[in-house]
């Protein structure tokens, strides 16, 4: 069996006027994600993280923030078409495991969700997707509610 572990990364200004979307679920708030596509910093990290451990660049190669194809795309699309190019890789899933940074809104009630909706795309149990969240304690732009991060890591498998 072959392994491979990524990593991946995201960061968005939170913005008045646009939904909050993580891990597929949309989160009551008052602010949402800049960006061009829904903003979901969780899925996007999980993305980046699958493509660099099966060596397929990042998501920005994949889905260019220039391209109006992917103008405000549900991200929940975006994994299924990086699930995609990992399966034609000859790699499956192993685990995902996650972190969301923000201060507020809390988003613990919503993690059962996102870990449903994660699993269901991977194709994996869901109990091999991790979701957690966590704040900076008040701490620089994510602390002073200016926009949040997620990381996440991932184990492929390739027998």
């Amino acid at each position: 069996m072959i392994y491979r572990t990524g990593q991946g990364i995201d960061f968005h200004r939170l913005v008045e006027g646009r939904p909050l979307m993580l891990g597929g679920v949309r989160i009551p708030s008052v602010k949402g994600c800049e960006a061009h596509s829904d903003g979901d910093a969780l899925l996007h990290a999980i993305c980046d993280a699958l493509l660099g451990a099966a060596g397929l660049n990042d998501i920005g190669h994949h889905f260019p923030d220039n391209d109006e194809t992917y103008r405000n795309i549900d991200s929940r699309i975006l994994l299924e078409k990086t699930i995609s190019l990992v399966k034609n890789e000859g790699y499956s899933v192993g685990n995902i495991d996650s972190t969301v940074c923000l201060e507020k809104p809390r988003i613990a009630p919503f993690i059962p969700e996102m870990r449903k909706i994660i699993a269901a795309i991977a194709e994996v149990d869901e109990k091999s997707v991790s979701v957690k969240a966590t704040t900076t304690e008040k701490m620089g732009f994510a602390g002073r509610g200016e926009g949040l991060f997620a990381v996440a890591s991932v184990l492929l498998v390739r027998e």
